[in-house]
């Protein structure tokens, strides 16, 4: 499966005030693995930017002096999305823009004809609902180090979700983030059977808080598969 994680910074909130994308960053995951590959580029929005935006993001006209406009970069941008789940916390926000720049450089079409799209932030909100559930709240939840986002960017905003999202939806893909194939087989060839003779089975029971965190997850699972989780069907209900 391949997905691709996306951001985008603009110049004000509103893109129906003609505010415009200025930043866009990509990661790219081939079943949940990091690839390596990226799409980031700095775009030239062709008017201001908020003062507030600024104040978010860091990043002021002056800097997009000489940088590419979303038409120069379509293209491209396009061939790295395509067909890909699109992993974006809020995107009903970045899906407005990216639509808008499209129609504006002349594309047909929309991101949801060419893609999936998966609102990360409501997918964080099933699972931990009634909490704050912001990139940084995430990213303190799930142990993802965010110490360097003194700014939102758009590469970084997309990395740091890259490592919330498999974190939240499957634990383990967020350790192998940088393994790729190579290492998997390496630890196949360095298994070694096991002694397991006079080892002691330790069984700590849940608590409370584990459990319902537990249920919650149950809870994603059921919708997402139509009431068909495994577990629920293999495991006998407590008496």
């Amino acid at each position: 499966m391949r997905q691709v994680v996306l951001d985008t910074e603009t110049t004000g909130l509103e893109v129906e005030q003609g505010h415009r994308i200025i930043e866009i960053g990509c990661v790219e995951l081939v079943n949940r693995r990091r690839t390596g590959r990226r799409f980031h580029h700095y775009v030239q929005p062709g008017r201001d930017i908020d003062p507030g935006a600024v104040e978010v993001h860091g990043i002021t006209t002056e800097m997009l002096a000489g940088k590419p406009r979303f038409a120069e970069l379509a293209d491209e941008f396009l061939d790295f999305i395509g067909g890909a789940e699109l992993i974006i916390h809020n995107a009903d926000f970045d899906v407005g823009f990216l639509d808008a720049e499209l129609k504006q450089a002349g594309r047909e079409g929309t991101i949801a004809t060419l893609c999936t799209v998966v609102d990360s932030l409501a997918v964080a909100r099933r699972l931990h609902p009634g909490q704050r559930n912001s990139l940084d709240a995430l990213c303190k939840r799930y142990s993802v180090d965010n110490s360097g986002r003194d700014l939102h960017g758009a590469l970084l905003d997309a990395e740091l979700l890259a490592e919330v999202y498999l974190a939240m939806t499957g634990g383990q893909g967020a350790l192998l983030l940088d393994a790729g194939p190579a290492a998997g087989e390496a630890r196949q060839a360095e298994a070694r059977p096991v002694d397991r003779r006079g080892l002691v089975l330790v069984v700590r029971e849940p608590s409370a808080e584990e459990q319902a965190a537990h249920e919650r997850y149950l809870a994603l699972l059921d919708k997402q598969s139509g009431g068909r989780t495994v577990w629920r069907r293999e495991t006998p209900a407590n008496p």
